[in-house]
């Protein structure tokens, strides 16, 4: 009876403790906050799986999912056509939610909100505005008493996808900085210094008089750090939320063919203008019981994911985006 006891025990042991399986990504800081919240709870009802997500940085991201050292990426910047053609498989680019580049700043006397239009912001991070009571800004906020401090600009060091949604945005409105400064992941920066990830921005702008970052929006809450007013197309001055960020959205009709869609700028009324996708890069492979994990996962997320994103400082996708995409995950 003892040794029926043993076995039985020593049975439940191996079955109860049986690895489970671990899945690699690896890329945008972007999505960071959101991404470690559903894995955690997609994990509390799938124990047989386990995420293992490096917060590494869009290029860092989209470079191990072509080495094939990780089983899935993430990009805030769609991959290039010259990226893709390098795969080894076919990788699909999956929207996962919504968010919004935010211009974050920490200036003594400075009110939070503070107007700012895209040439403003061009200037700050090209360094020919370097002063934060510059005639430019001081322009925009008539009824503020600007701080005669030095503008320190914080831009990220690594391949970004923050840094191509906020380069875009910015070499739209200022052909200046599209010329001299360009657009994507990588670019030549004129002034300021490096940081690694929305980590290391917000870090770096949080611990300077006069700092000023592009991040996500969860990073500059999450920091207490004062954000900008953008001035969209229709004219207004828009700070970054849920409702602003989803707005940016709406303009889109059709997801029934291509899902890499460009939010920035979008026309409409109440819009945050840096608003944009962020992608899971998924490598065709119908071998792999890792990728069926992944694609698992994937429909979790455009269900009951999406119901955490604006506690989170997110915007869900729009309902007709999540059934396209639930429908190509089949």
């Amino acid at each position: 009876m003892f040794r029926k006891v043993l076995l039985l025990s020593l049975m439940s042991f191996v079955i109860n403790t049986h690895a489970a399986e671990k899945i690699n990504g690896a890329g945008a800081t972007f999505p960071y906050p959101i991404y470690s919240k559903w894995f955690s709870e997609y994990q509390k009802t799938n124990k047989n799986v386990e995420f293992n997500y490096q917060s590494i940085g869009s290029g860092g991201g989209i470079k191990q999912v072509l080495n094939q050292t990780v089983d899935f990426g993430a990009s805030d910047a769609p991959m290039t056509e010259a990226e893709l053609k390098q795969a080894k498989t076919p990788i699909h680019q999956i929207p996962t939610v919504l968010g919004a580049v935010v211009v974050a700043y920490n200036v003594k006397g400075l009110e939070k909100n503070l107007k700012l239009d895209g040439a403003a912001i061009a200037g700050i991070f090209m360094g020919t505005i370097s002063k934060w009571n510059d005639p430019m800004i001081q322009k925009l906020n008539p009824k503020s008493q600007l701080p005669a401090t030095d503008i320190l600009p914080v831009r990220r060091s690594d391949g970004s996808g923050t840094t191509a949604v906020f380069t875009e945005f910015l070499g739209g409105v200022s052909a200046d900085f599209k010329s001299n400064v360009g657009v994507g992941k990588n670019v030549n920066w004129k002034a300021g210094i490096g940081a690694k990830g929305n980590e290391g921005v917000t870090a770096m702008v949080s611990q300077t008089d006069g700092a000023v970052g592009y991040v996500e929006l969860a990073y500059a809450i999450n920091n207490n750090l004062s954000t900008a007013a953008v001035l969209n197309k229709a004219g207004e001055y828009v700070v970054a939320n849920s409702a602003s960020i989803s707005k940016a959205a709406s303009f889109i009709k059709d997801f029934s063919k291509e899902l890499t869609i460009s939010t920035i700028n979008a026309e409409g009324k109440g819009v945050y203008p840096i608003s944009s996708f962020t992608y899971l890069l998924l490598p065709e492979d119908k071998t792999s019981s890792k990728l069926k994990e992944v694609r698992s996962f994937l429909k979790w997320a455009m269900k009951d994911g999406q119901k955490m994103a604006e506690s989170l400082h997110y915007a869900p996708l729009p309902k007709k985006m999540t059934d396209a995409i639930t429908k190509k995950l089949q």
